[in-house]
């Protein structure tokens, strides 16, 4: 089997586990008090709950499964595949609802799913250069910190949806960062074994980054309802995660000629029905109880 075809597979593994720990971990936040949103309460809170561990176990699991596969692809070729976690999300957080996935909900998915198959197939991404150089860190860094403090400094004087999207914007820079790191770190895995791995800063920076990213995804989910943070997260972290793809480490796309407009229609049609799949499901919040669940 091709590396691709296998990288593509292993992305929409990662897309169904990464998509049931959001919603389990979503769920178990609905008992934590507003004061504790953000904080040691909520990992205090948390801690205490098998639904949690159950969640985190299988986001555990879908880390795995992403890190396999960028293994085996590019980060242009992972990460698409990886908003797929959004047509498993639907159906789960509506159970938890008690309601049903409507007609129009499932042809915005099936929208979602030809787009990602048009930009894989079309876009043919290629991989960089999986040792990035310093002056790249430095200007993405740079850019990712001041997005953060940018998000992080308006949460305490928001609430409700507001604060769920700028937590969600937080997270989904950060989730970008660790795709990155964890392409940089399986790739210093397979060429050069553990021992090489543990000489360079990227794992070390990996597991600070991840922690700070689940902190943050977990405060996200307590602050509004799954349709408004869980969107906001899977639309944008590919996108960053892109963006550090090409500028960081070189990843690129094969493609030229009317193959260009192809694409760049692909990825409109990729934000666009994600974003009506938002719409579509906060149109069914009709009862206060649905912020919590």
């Amino acid at each position: 089997m091709p590396r691709e075809l296998t990288a593509v597979l292993l992305a929409v593994v990662a897309s169904l586990f990464i998509a049931t720990g959001i919603v389990v971990r979503q769920h178990s936040t609905r008992h934590v008090h507003e004061d504790d949103a953000v904080g040691t309460g909520m990992a205090t809170a948390l801690v205490c709950q098998p639904l949690w561990w159950a969640g985190t176990a299988a986001a555990v699991g879908g880390f795995v499964f992403q890190a396999l596969a960028l293994g085996r692809g590019s980060l242009l070729l992972v990460q698409p595949v990886l908003v797929s976690s959004l047509l498993f999300a639907l159906p789960l957080s509506a159970r938890l609802v008690h309601r049903r996935v409507t007609g129009r909900e499932w042809t915005w998915a099936l929208l979602l799913s030809a787009a990602i198959a048009v930009f894989v197939l079309v876009g043919n991404p290629k991989p960089g250069r999986p040792r990035p150089p310093g002056p790249s860190w430095t200007v993405a860094a740079v850019a990712v910190l001041v997005v953060l403090v940018a998000c992080l400094l308006g949460v305490r004087r928001s609430q409700g949806r507001v604060r769920a999207v700028r937590l969600a914007i937080a997270v989904a820079v950060l989730f970008g960062v660790v795709a990155v790191l964890t392409t940089i770190c399986v790739h210093r895995l397979e060429r050069g074994g553990l021992g090489a791995l543990l000489t360079v800063p990227a794992p070390y920076a990996l597991v600070v980054v991840a922690l700070l990213a689940t902190v943050l995804q977990q405060s996200a989910f307590h602050a509004g309802a799954l349709q408004t943070s869980v969107p906001t997260m899977i639309v944008l972290e590919p996108m960053v995660a892109v963006t550090l793809g090409v500028a960081v480490l070189g990843d690129h796309l094969s493609v030229g000629g009317p193959g260009v407009a192809l694409l760049v229609l692909a990825v409109l049609v990729m934000v666009g029905s994600t974003v009506a799949l938002a719409v579509e499901a906060v149109s069914h919040e009709k009862v206060p109880e649905l912020a919590r669940v």
